[in-house]
């Protein structure tokens, strides 16, 4: 029966361990983004920036649009990978000097956002509502 115990302990220790490690390093990450830059504002603060700068230029369709995009993401992160690839959207109208938030500003910040990975997913989502994939090659190659 103590070794058994003792078993049950070291397994539980490593889980705790492994566990906590996970953690910190989300946690971390976090704290790096957090970090000032050289201009004095941090990653989350320009993302920040950039969606306050163009949240009057969204609608409702493309909210949708966005968050159809997003689904693939697990609920959990889903909050924080919206707020960056909506900042990465923002980025991409503001240095266009665009009027609205359109369909292809969307799809275009989504894969400069994202890695290569989740184009699998936009290409799907993007053949299934009929939409070309031909004028993003460029982007989705240099990404």
């Amino acid at each position: 029966m103590n070794s058994t115990f003792a078993l049950f302990i070291l397994g539980w220790t490593v889980v705790m361990v492994a566990l906590l490690a996970i953690g910190g390093y989300f946690m971390f990450r976090k704290f790096l983004k957090r970090l000032p830059k050289e201009d004095g504002k941090s990653i989350i603060d320009w993302e920040e920036h950039y969606i306050e700068e163009t949240l009057h230029m969204w609608n409702d369709e493309q909210k949708a649009f966005l968050e159809e995009l997003v689904t693939p993401v697990p609920e959990l992160f889903r909050d924080v990978a919206k707020q960056k690839i909506a900042a990465r959207i923002a980025q991409v109208a503001l240095q266009k000097k665009a009027k609205t938030i359109t369909q292809d500003i969307i799809i275009e910040g989504y894969i400069l956002a994202t890695p290569k990975r989740d184009h699998k997913f936009l290409k799907k989502t993007l053949h299934e509502k009929n939409i070309d994939v031909q004028p993003y090659q460029p982007l989705f190659e240099q990404s």
